[in-house]
């Protein structure tokens, strides 16, 4: 229990980043009844990660008589940027009383992901049917949309009086830790409050919390906080615990809001024993934030650029050992990276058109050395159609540059820079992918460039590929501390470093190694979207107006 306290990381508690509604309607649609219309119903299925195995997730309700059904009952979904939520929708007649799917007429399925939906103009997405050779099933229309308690932002204050003693020779060094409920009835831990040295009354300074990670959208769920004695060996010790929910805790400074602190394992022992001392509440306030499908609905377009490492430690692309070597029989890590990443951010971006540039190379027919050439080898045009597009620029590439050096990343950061200072107004938001073997030749320069792009919209992933040590990488990934160059420090933490060999899925399973991949690069993209959005006071556009349903009599 304890090691869990000292082991906290706010990005390993998976809460949803937002749930995400999702309405269903369908037209024309086939008529399979003899003597009247259909009788629709659709059923949502989820698609698994590893197994890809698809799991039945709900159903609308079953609307009698129509070929243009809208659905009242909605799928609620939680919602992960970072992880590609594949859909399948199926649409079937109901024509008996019979639970079992599969003994209704199919009227056709369509694919999709979340992602999709979401970052189709005005979150609505159309999609024909298919699955009934030689026939037209109809079109299938999804709306969707952020339910509302997931943005909001709580600011609280608390305070303690009288609390136990547990130090020997002086009082008690009291911190508070904050757990949400979870539907098992277990608990997990979602925020610690600073440590006040040498206090049985401490108040703590206040704190924020996104309300989603304190209850989960369920107002009345348990909120359990424990009070700990810190120790400097990490065995803290327990003072008491108390529970309240984020009902309660709304309701601000009261008389109900003071809570008793007790420890069990006294009350069981001393019959005497009141409590542990008391915590109450001194201020609490909501506020509501914008987030990253606001302005992904309001119509930000998220622009995906790749660069790639050409240099000559990658080895010769032709022979096996190379990081470069096209396989017939798998992709390579530098294409693994590039599909993974790009696989999820393509929905975020309509035109599909990725800049793509290599670095490191000698370039045909004159060997000039490049650091930021297109990989499609058009003149200046970097443009690529599509992630397959990308795929086949690389491979080509790979055949007609020679692989040289030095490593320099500046050049492409600067590329890619120049296009985002274009472009503050929040309608873009510009992703660069460096994936590399290597260590950086231009460290000096690179910080220069980070610290010079961190004032605009854009977010750099950069993946190792390859066994080499990648320490000084670390050192542009601000996490624990901010990139500077020449005493000046990035305003935003912009680069996120991972070594692509910590992801790969030991039984040589790819689709897990790059969905993990994924996951962890990406998660810190809407964060950062939104901060620099909040940076320079932008707020999102109102959501894109759809084009309305066609309009028909509704049948409910």
């Amino acid at each position: 229990m304890m090691a869990s306290i000292g082991e906290f990381d706010p990005l390993n508690t998976r809460v949803p980043a937002t749930k995400i509604e999702v309405t269903v309607s369908c037209r024309s649609l086939l008529d399979v009844d003899t003597f009247s219309k259909s009788d629709p119903v659709v059923v949502l299925y989820l698609q698994a990660v590893g197994t890809k195995e698809w799991r039945e997730f709900g159903r609308t309700e079953v609307i009698d008589n129509t070929r243009n059904p809208d659905f009242v009952r909605k799928f609620v979904l939680d919602f992960f940027f970072e992880e590609k939520q594949n859909l399948r929708f199926d649409v079937y007649n109901v024509d008996s009383r019979s639970c079992n799917i599969s003994k209704h007429d199919f009227l056709g399925q369509t694919f999709c992901t979340l992602g999709e939906i979401i970052g189709s103009p005005g979150g609505r997405l159309e999609k024909t049917l298919s699955g009934i050779p030689g026939k037209k099933c109809g079109v299938i229309i999804f709306a969707a949309e952020e339910l509302s308690n997931c943005r909001d932002i709580a600011t609280m204050q608390l305070c303690a009086n009288k609390l136990d003693k547990k130090d020997f020779f002086g009082k008690s060094d009291p911190f508070l830790v904050f757990y949400r409920s979870n539907e098992d009835g277990t608990f997990t831990i979602c925020h610690k409050t600073e440590v006040i040295k040498n206090t049985l009354n401490p108040v703590w300074q206040p704190f924020t919390i996104p309300v989603r990670a304190l209850c989960n959208g369920d107002y009345d769920r348990t909120v359990k906080v424990d009070v700990y004695d810190w120790d400097r060996d990490g065995s803290h010790d327990f003072i008491g615990e108390f529970t309240t929910s984020y009902r309660e805790l709304s309701r601000g400074q009261n008389q109900f809001n003071v809570y008793e602190v007790l420890n069990p394992k006294k009350k069981g022992k001393k019959k005497k024993y009141v409590n542990s001392g008391t915590v109450t509440l001194l201020s609490f306030k909501v506020e509501s934030e914008y987030t990253f499908v606001d302005f992904i609905r309001g119509g930000t377009q998220l622009n995906f650029t790749v660069a790639i490492d050409f240099t000559a430690s990658n080895g010769n692309p032709s022979q096996p050992t190379s990081l470069h070597y096209m396989s017939p029989y798998q992709m390579n890590a530098y294409a693994m990276a590039l599909k993974a990443v790009g696989e999820i951010i393509q929905d975020y971006d309509s035109d599909k058109l990725f800049p793509a540039y290599g670095f490191g190379a000698k370039l045909p027919p004159d060997g000039k050395i490049s650091h930021a050439f297109p990989l499609a080898g058009e003149n200046e045009n970097a443009n690529c159609v599509g992630i397959e597009g990308v795929l086949e620029a690389y491979f080509e590439s790979l055949r007609t540059v020679q692989l040289y050096g030095p490593t320099n990343f500046a050049p492409v950061i600067n590329k890619v820079a120049n296009c985002a200072a274009e472009i503050t107004d929040g309608s873009q938001y510009f992703v660069l992918l460096m994936i590399t073997d290597g260590v950086i030749s231009d460290m000096v320069q690179t910080k220069e460039a980070v610290v010079n792009a961190a004032s605009l919209p854009l977010s750099i992933i950069i993946v190792g590929v390859g066994p080499a040590e990648f320490d000084a990488m670390e050192e542009l990934d601000g996490d624990e501390v901010r990139v500077s160059s020449r005493g000046r420090f990035a305003e935003r933490d912009i680069v996120q470093f991972v070594p692509f060999r910590d992801y790969i899925d030991r039984s040589g399973n790819q689709v897990l190694s790059m969905a993990r991949l994924a996951k962890d690069v990406l998660a810190e993209i809407p964060d950062q979207l939104l901060s620099f959005m909040k940076s320079r006071g932008v707020e999102p556009r109102p959501a894109l107006s759809s084009s309305p349903l066609p309009e028909l009599h509704r049948h409910i």
